[in-house]
C-alpha cells in the first residue's frame, strides 16, 4: 500500500514515518512537507515539497491507499490569517482532494491552532 503523509517533517510526522518504514504492508511512503529535510535515507520513503494551501494535491495523492494529514501551523500566532489559511482552508483542500482522488482512508490530526 502507498501512504501519503502530509506534514511529514514535524514531530508527529517523523515518528509516523519511522513506524511506516517498519510496517510490512506499506510498500511506499510519500512524505510531504513545505520544506523537506535535507537528509533522509529510506528505501520506502520519497520526499516531496508541497504547500497544502496553494499547490495541486490530487497528483501526489493518486494511487494512495491512505492519506495522513498532519500539516498544521501553530505559529505565527500573532497572524491568525496565516494559521487559518493552513489549518482550516488547507485542511479543507486536503479533504476535498482525498475524496476526488478516491483515496479510501484519511487520518487527520489537528493542532490547537485549528
Amino acid at each position: 500500500m502507498k501512504v501519503v503523509v502530509l506534514g511529514a517533517s514535524g514531530n508527529a510526522g517523523s515518528a509516523l514515518l519511522r513506524a511506516l518504514e517498519a510496517e510490512p504492508g506499506v510498500e511506499e511512503v510519500v512524505a510531504v512537507a513545505r520544506r523537506p529535510p535535507d537528509l533522509w535515507a529510506s528505501a520506502k520513503t520519497t520526499w516531496r515539497s508541497l504547500d497544502v494551501v496553494a499547490d495541486p494535491l490530487e497528483p501526489i495523492l493518486a494511487g494512495a491507499g491512505a492519506v495522513v494529514h498532519l500539516a498544521w501551523l501553530i505559529q505565527p500566532s500573532r497572524d491568525e490569517s496565516i494559521t487559518h489559511a493552513t489549518n482550516v482552508e488547507g485542511s479543507q483542500r486536503v479533504f476535498d482532494a482525498v475524496a476526488r482522488a478516491g483515496v479510501p482512508a484519511l487520518v487527520y490530526a489537528s493542532s490547537v491552532g485549528a
